[in-house]
């Protein structure tokens, strides 16, 4: 038997958004996931709005979700949110073949992700150098 620990959810309340099924593998999603998460919600935004890769569109909609709930369910403001947690998880994989040379067939992998995003309301704003 274990036994659980309680935690005082009323003084740090998470905003959570979840978004299922995107189109790409957690081998792509990870280092993007990786690089927003203890930043401002402006700030990964931001960040994601310049990254050269296509699936950044669809996290930059994950937080914007994440970003309503936290206004619209627990009255945080918007400017002191940051991104506490960021992680991915394995979906499906759709199996497709292609066909080859003599009579055979090679597999096609079109794996499918589940995205979710933890945000936290900033109780102190830090600053890590001179100019941020």
């Amino acid at each position: 038997m274990s036994k659980k620990k309680k935690t005082d959810t009323s003084k740090d309340k998470l905003v959570r958004s979840i978004n299922n099924n995107i189109r790409s593998s957690v081998r792509k999603l990870n280092p993007i996931l990786r690089g927003i998460v203890g930043k401002k919600v402006e700030t990964a935004i931001r960040d994601l709005q310049f990254s050269e890769k296509r699936i950044t569109k669809d996290i930059r909609k994950t937080i914007s979700s994440a970003v309503a709930n936290a206004e619209n369910n627990f009255q945080y403001d918007i400017d002191k949110l940051i991104i506490k947690e960021a992680y991915c998880g394995k979906k499906i994989t759709m199996k497709r073949f292609r066909p080859r040379a003599k009579g055979r067939a090679a597999p096609i992998l079109k794996p499918y992700s589940s995205v979710t995003i933890i945000l936290s309301e900033a109780t102190k704003m830090e600053s890590h150098g001179t100019k941020s």
